[in-house]
């Protein structure tokens, strides 16, 4: 359905107006032969009907389109009434801001957020009726710390209450101490394996250093010998020097 035309202010173009509901288009589609209608009231036609209701043209859905974009423009730049004129509210906006404005209107009609209350009332009067609202919670007078949140619960048992929470108290400590049983398990299972591989790279290296050791130590040893057999060879030539 479209929009009451009575809420517009000023001449509203008969292209404008749905064929079906005579409403001011709503979610507009356009068929082939250029005649618009609300989204709603055509898909509601077609569901009895293979023809458009103003000129008997052969139409489907497929062949629906949208509203040429001048024709948008001009819908949308439409002004008119909000739709809680009646209840106080005088804001008068486009066509195309009414809905944002709608929902968060003061005058529109909103439910009571407590369980089990089915008054509805103005956005603006939300908060003094919520503070008289006999669906309204608030805590035992008895101090058990339990909130009541109906007629029925104002004979709870406070022991009863006490034990519970104490019930789900000591379920969600042994849950946590679980959880953190567990987180440390698992980081003493990381640094666990994170020491191994740091042990197993530490004594690679060390057999590494070892193996140079040796070789090195080979080195040294052949040196040495390659020094006494020069100075062996050195005194063999002095020697031989004195004799000639």
């Amino acid at each position: 359905m479209g929009y009451d035309i009575e809420r517009f202010v000023g001449y509203v173009n008969e292209g404008l107006l749905c064929s079906i509901c005579r409403g001011v288009l709503e979610d507009p589609l356009q068929a082939p032969c250029e005649h618009a209608f609300c989204s709603a009231c055509i898909h509601g036609w077609l569901v009895h009907h293979s023809n458009c209701p103003e000129d008997r043209q052969m139409v489907d859905v497929s062949s629906l389109r949208p509203l040429y974009r001048y024709m948008k423009n001009d819908l949308n730049r439409l002004q008119l009434h909000c739709k809680n004129r009646e209840s106080g509210c005088q804001m008068v906006c486009s066509l195309e801001s009414i809905d944002r404005h709608e929902k968060e209107c003061e005058y529109s009609l909103i439910p009571c957020f407590n369980i089990g209350c089915t008054v509805q009332v103005e956005r603006r009067n939300l908060d003094g009726h919520l503070a008289v609202c006999e669906y309204r919670s608030h805590e035992c007078p008895n101090g058990c710390g339990y909130f009541i949140l109906s007629a029925e619960d104002i004979q709870h048992n406070c022991v009863a209450e006490l034990k519970t929470e104490l019930e789900l108290l000591r379920t969600e400590m042994i849950c946590r101490v679980e959880e953190a049983k567990h987180e440390m398990e698992s980081r003493l299972d990381s640094q666990r394996r994170h020491m191994v591989q740091k042990e197993s790279v530490l004594l690679n290296q060390i057999e590494e250093l070892k193996s140079q050791m040796s070789r090195l130590m080979s080195d040294v040893c052949s040196l040495m010998a390659a020094e006494r057999q020069h100075r062996q060879e050195l005194e063999q030539a002095e020697l031989e020097k004195r004799e000639l």
